[in-house]
């Protein structure tokens, strides 16, 4: 089935992506809005299937539009070509700025089945990697390493978190190996390779100074911006939802409160992932009370998070005052 056959029609209306799919096509289940999904492609997933998982993702809406233009691009250069007109070459390594969980990963993974299902990726798997992973103890180990990574990286994306550390430790650091080393790959072998570069914003852009070729190495530049406070409540419905527990309204009053006071103390607040923790927390503490409890256990009592189950770091070192005890 083809790209065409798959998504009969994609339009965007108001910065969001609206998808028609045939009805024969089956669409997934809602996948949790987390980065710790399995990074390699599924083959047996159609384009209607990953434009479905996109969709399902919550906020994001500049990300996928830019998403859309590269599907559009592509789609339209295979119509030139068929008609016998030019194409011109594009470039897909991509920078990444944002704070932690806000999708960064999965969206490099998405993009990576993407480009597969169209013909740009010829396996579309994606192999995270970070400092760690490419740079040696002695000269010579991190071209070593950086090329054998490359080679499993090849016909999909490699995606380089923090990349930014990738410049420090002054000159006679072997992080400045790794980057040449992966200009290098860039020059070479672009045809079935994609780099991602992902990181802090305001450390991304100290590093795309301190290297004045890399910024037009890497054309597309995607800004992830911190999720509000009512996306991170409806991510976290969510993925109460796919666990099968329910938030009693309290506990919701109480988890929107954390949230935003989190949000509001922390310079690099982490998203979707402080919104996991505190989660998968009070599933522990639920836990805790029922055991304590010694009654009959029932469906809605355990499935039900109350205000007494949801914590953070912050509430629990202190009493929020006025409105809510841990």
């Amino acid at each position: 089935m083809t790209v065409d056959e798959s998504v009969r029609r994609i339009t965007v209306n108001d910065s969001r992506i609206n998808i028609v799919f045939n009805a024969d096509d089956g669409l997934k289940a809602p996948l949790e809005q987390s980065e710790e999904k399995s990074l390699t492609s599924n083959h047996n997933e159609s384009a209607a299937d990953i434009f479905s998982e996109m969709g399902e993702m919550i906020g994001l809406d500049k990300v996928k539009d830019l998403i859309y233009e590269i599907y559009s691009l592509i789609q339209i250069n295979k119509y030139r070509s068929e008609e016998g007109l030019k194409n011109s070459k594009q470039v897909y390594h991509m920078i990444f700025k944002g704070n932690p969980g806000t999708g960064k990963t999965t969206v490099a993974r998405i993009i990576s089945k993407m480009l597969n299902k169209m013909g740009v990726l010829s396996k579309g798997h994606l192999i995270e990697v970070e400092r760690a992973d490419l740079v040696g103890e002695y000269i010579g180990h991190t071209a070593l390493k950086t090329r054998d990574l490359v080679k499993k990286a090849m016909g999909g994306i490699l995606f380089i978190d923090e990349a930014y550390s990738l410049a420090r430790g002054g000159e006679k650091d072997f992080g400045k190996e790794a980057i040449d080393t992966l200009v290098k790959v860039m020059e070479d072998k672009s045809d079935d390779l994609i780099i991602i570069l992902a990181g802090y914003p305001i450390e991304m852009d100290d590093f795309l100074q301190i290297n004045t070729g890399l910024p037009s190495r890497f054309p597309i530049q995607i800004n992830f911006d911190d999720y509000s406070t009512d996306e991170l409540m409806l991510i976290a419905l969510k993925m109460a939802s796919e666990k099968d527990y329910t938030f009693t309204n309290d506990a919701a009053d109480k988890l929107k409160y954390i949230i935003q006071e989190e949000k509001d103390l922390r310079i690099h607040f982490s998203n979707a992932r402080y919104v996991r923790n505190v989660i998968e927390k009070a599933i522990r503490h639920q836990a805790v009370r029922l055991m304590k409890r010694r009654e009959k256990m029932t469906r809605q009592n355990l499935m039900e998070i109350t205000m007494r189950d949801i914590t953070s770091n912050l509430t629990e070192s202190k009493k929020v005052e006025g409105i809510y005890t841990v």
